[in-house]
């Protein structure tokens, strides 16, 4: 079994679980975990009984929410699996110092700007293009030290908010941002009310990746770019209290734990 979504052997023994099903499949059963399968060219694929993409070389997605308990059940062709994610116990995150306006927003403009940021990023993360930009993996487009791990219940100014859905990666201002595989520039927003800076990439199949509180973004929408070409670069912008890169992935709606994707981060 390949291991396009996993890197180095303390990964692999957590994937030994997909073997159990007769659908080759590469990845995690786990909360936040992303699975890649490969059935024959123009196999049926169903998730829960609804059809999903499966590409031309027959590739296709399967994802785990960060809550996840409830069994899978796959279906390629008149092969059914069932698979149970693993649980996982996830951080408590305090974060002080903000801006009361960043953590508990009341003036009109300020909530009609946060409606316009998420009614943008919910229309990229509805796309659904036969791309296969996911096939070869991820890497890690910034190295440095993890600020913020997914799945965190976070505490901000004493306020229970959302959890983390991605990870942070604290570097200096203006250490260029690479992406973590090639896609095509999907969103570019130049001052986002609580992510600043932004650049979302689509990877095909709904997956598509996101990079925030930037200093600077060196693309434009509809652009191509390789894994490892910048985007932009580190900062602070939106709510933050530090330099620092937020990147999440998203299967459509259900974000995955990029950790999971890119593996041990290696020193430079």
């Amino acid at each position: 079994m390949r291991t396009l979504f996993l890197a180095g052997s303390i990964w692999l023994a957590m994937a030994l679980s997909v073997l159990a099903c007769a659908i080759p499949l590469e990845g995690q059963v786990v909360q936040g975990g992303l699975l890649m399968g490969r059935v024959a060219p123009h196999t049926s694929v169903t998730v829960m009984g609804k059809p999903v993409r499966v590409s031309a070389e027959g590739l296709f997605l399967v994802a785990f929410g960060r809550d996840a308990t409830k069994p899978l059940q796959l279906k390629a062709g008149l092969v059914n699996c069932t698979l149970q994610p693993r649980k996982r116990t996830y951080k408590i995150t305090r974060i002080d110092g903000l801006p009361t306006r960043k953590v508990t927003p009341r003036a009109p403009e300020d909530l009609a700007r946060i409606r316009a940021d998420n009614a943008a990023i919910r229309e990229v993360r509805r796309l659904d293009t036969a791309a296969t930009d996911f096939a070869g993996g991820f890497q890690w487009p910034v190295t440095g030290r993890l600020s913020g791990v997914f799945g965190a219940q976070r505490i901000l100014n004493g306020k229970p908010r959302r959890y983390h859905n991605g990870v942070d990666i604290a570097a200096p201002a203006g250490t260029p941002i690479a992406a973590s595989a090639p896609g095509r520039v999907v969103l570019v927003r130049q001052d986002m009310f609580f992510a600043g800076k932004t650049v979302m990439l689509d990877h095909g199949h709904g997956l598509t990746s996101v990079y925030i509180h930037m200093s600077a973004i060196t693309v434009k929408e509809g652009q191509r770019v390789k894994a490892g070409g910048t985007i932009g670069r580190v900062g602070m912008t939106g709510r933050a209290t530090g330099p620092h890169l937020h990147w999440g992935v998203t299967l459509f709606g259900k974000h995955v734990d990029p950790h999971l994707l890119a593996g041990p981060m290696k020193e430079k």
